[in-house]
């Protein structure tokens, strides 16, 4: 599925309106490895996780860790290829946006965000 929205409530920004979801094992340990980038617009929503890797990646991006309830409790900016870790305790899930997306939307910890459809259900 890839017309999966991402919007910033506070801001009423869009932050992505291509994302796809990453909930296998498979899929969340291979994310955007092999990619040579991440269009504008379009992002990875690895679900349930609360820690990524950028090992093999070719590019930066930009990493929110988001809880239950849909809400910022951690963010990255421009995280760069080959870091062994990054992550939140308490986060649910972990969207991977392209690198500058957080500044042009200035997303914060406790923003909440609305995803379209919702990661929480199948």
């Amino acid at each position: 599925m890839n017309n999966i929205v991402v919007i910033n409530q506070k801001h009423n920004t869009v932050l992505a309106d291509h994302c796809r979801f990453a909930r296998t094992f498979l899929a969340r340990g291979m994310g955007l490895m092999g990619r040579s980038q991440l269009e504008p617009g379009h992002g990875l929503i690895i679900y349930p996780e609360w820690s990524i890797h950028t090992f093999f990646m070719r590019f930066p991006i930009d990493v929110l860790f988001l809880d239950r309830n849909d809400q910022v409790v951690g963010k990255r900016h421009a995280m760069p290829p080959n870091r062994p870790y990054a992550g939140v305790w308490g986060a649910r899930y972990v969207i991977e946006l392209p690198s500058g997306v957080l500044e042009a939307t200035a997303t914060e910890i406790g923003d909440r965000l609305e995803v379209t459809p919702s990661p929480h259900t199948k």
